[in-house]
């Protein structure tokens, strides 16, 4: 478990114009991941007029402002303060739980043999360690609504493809290194796909776009090909 006060006093720096960079450490770690999620949480209780955005990830917290409201001092100062009182919000811990039903293997998961073969297991051994799991969303980056999930089984961690596929279907679930994640959209991509999910990551039209949040717990749960296709004629045209 990280040290308090490598949590309690975060380097800052300026990214860019409009935002504030803070750097809690350089682990990938969950528990660092909690830290940064809650004080995230904590923040955005009493955010000041002209913060724009908090994008928390594994280690480090984005404060976007609007320069032309509030300046880069006044920004540090205010985190600054929060700091010092200690209050860092509802626990990243109680976020929700979501389950995330996914087909592995086959035309869903092309490279669940390689992941095998590299771990030494059996197709089913992985299914049943990958949908044993339970994750913690640590941040969403890369495309709208992509969740880095932390909680993988060690036996599962996988290289990159060494070239990225030119297209990664929307709903595939893959490894890369030590995390797994979801692709909410059609797009390249080299993690190791395992398998798909029906489920609409990321809808624009909806009042929260991004079915997942940071500090979301996950848990993945195996489906057959033909439940499957009846859940994806479920989902939102």
């Amino acid at each position: 478990m990280p040290e308090r006060n490598a949590f309690a006093k975060p380097q800052f720096e300026p990214l860019g114009e409009a935002a504030l960079l803070l750097r809690f450490g350089d682990r990938l770690e969950s528990e660092l991941a909690h830290h940064v999620q809650s004080f995230a949480r904590g923040l955005r209780a009493s955010t000041p007029p002209g913060v724009l955005d908090l994008v928390p990830a594994y280690a480090s917290l984005a404060v976007h402002f609007d320069p032309l409201q509030i300046d880069l001092d006044a920004v540090a100062a205010w985190v600054r303060t929060r700091l010092r009182e200690g209050d860092h919000g509802r626990s990243a811990r109680d976020g929700r739980r979501i389950e995330i039903p996914v087909c592995y293997g086959g035309d869903y998961g092309p490279d669940l043999a390689d992941v095998a073969a590299h771990a030494g297991l059996s197709e089913e051994a992985v299914i049943a360690l990958h949908s044993g799991g339970d994750y913690v969303v640590a941040m969403i980056g890369f495309l709208p609504g992509f969740p880095y999930l932390l909680g993988l089984d060690p036996r599962l961690e996988m290289p990159r493809l060494p070239t990225p596929r030119p297209e990664v279907p929307a709903g595939a679930v893959g490894i890369g290194g030590a995390q797994t994640g979801i692709y909410p959209q059609q797009s390249p991509g080299g993690w190791r796909l395992i398998g798909r999910t029906p489920e609409q990551l990321f809808d624009s039209a909806r009042a929260e776009p991004s079915l997942l949040q940071p500090g979301d717990r996950v848990r993945f749960v195996a489906i057959a090909a033909l439940d499957f296709k009846r859940l994806q004629r479920e989902q939102p045209a």
